[in-house]
């Protein structure tokens, strides 16, 4: 049987070699225990977006962790900038005709089974682009659906780590019944999707879960305060009940993949008035020209 794997260059451990033979130990504490993190990079037009503020959180990641960083943010730099060229000539989508994402994983390292954290160990740094495929014409002039869930997650959420078998469940949730997303609440307050962070927008202001250990804080947490303010739109952090969300004027996916995305049926029920609102429509716009200000 032939490798079913893509041809396309990874970036593993300070090589980079087709991805279809990349490999590592079985004993690497990524595969034994999920015990690493991974970070998510978006490129437009072959660059890096708000790179600074992804390379911020891989920090916060990693030292939570206890993982040493690796590279230097200058060095993180070049490899993900190599690795785009890379991938366009090794028959990816050119950097100049397609966004990409980049993904990175950082693990302990090698070593005996065993649940405490061994010392010394060199991380596991692996790499690799694949094409972004955003969200259909469809699904942006119409919304999506989701659907909800109780949180049944760990209380350490505000880590990216690679132990996503919590949000694996979460997600299938929504995919056995069709939906984009599944729209989480623990202890009856709203926390995020499976993949996504979730916005609410009420009387013209827009809520989002307070940044903290149950919520994963995306990178367009940041991004989308910056457009609200630049807008004149109230943004406000807080705890969010469960009836505030049913009874939202609009409600919102943020991530690397939604970018920013209209939910407009939640269980069954219209959001709003069932269509994408003025909101949403204000902060995709001014997203797509921060997009296209760090494609310049």
């Amino acid at each position: 049987m032939t490798n079913p794997l893509p041809s396309t260059l990874c970036y593993l451990n300070g090589e980079y070699t087709p991805l279809r033979d990349a490999k590592i130990s079985v004993l690497d504490r990524g595969f034994i225990f999920g015990d690493g993190i991974y970070e998510v990079v978006p490129a437009y037009a072959g660059r890096p977006f708000r790179f600074a503020q992804h390379m911020a959180r891989m920090e916060r990641n990693l030292a939570e962790l206890r993982i040493p960083n690796p590279h230097t943010r200058e060095q993180w730099r070049a490899i993900v900038q190599e690795l785009i060229a890379r991938h366009s000539n090794s028959g990816g989508v050119p950097a100049q005709q397609g966004d990409q994402l980049v993904y990175i994983q950082i693990t302990r390292g090698v070593a005996l089974r065993d649940h405490a954290m061994p010392e010394g160990l060199v991380p596991t740094v692996f790499a690799m682009v694949n094409a972004m495929s955003p969200p259909s014409l469809a699904q942006r002039t119409e919304g999506v659906a989701c659907v909800t869930a109780d949180d049944f997650r760990w209380e350490k959420a505000h880590i990216k780590s690679t132990s996503l078998l919590g949000a694996v469940f979460a997600r299938q949730i929504s995919a056995d019944v069709g939906a984009v997303e599944t729209v989480m609440f623990r202890d009856g307050c709203l926390s995020e999707a499976a993949a996504c962070n979730v916005w609410v927008v009420k009387g013209g202001v827009v809520l989002g879960s307070l940044k903290d250990n149950l919520v994963l804080e995306g990178i367009r947490y940041g991004l989308l305060e910056e457009i609200c303010r630049d807008a004149g739109i109230p943004f406000q952090l807080r705890r969010i009940r469960r009836d505030e969300v049913f009874n939202a004027d609009e409600l919102l996916l943020s991530s690397a993949t939604k970018e920013v995305l209209a939910i407009t049926t939640l269980d069954g029920r219209p959001v709003g008035n069932g269509k994408p609102g003025p909101i949403c429509e204000k902060l995709y716009a001014a997203y797509q020209r921060a997009k296209q200000a760090a494609a310049d």
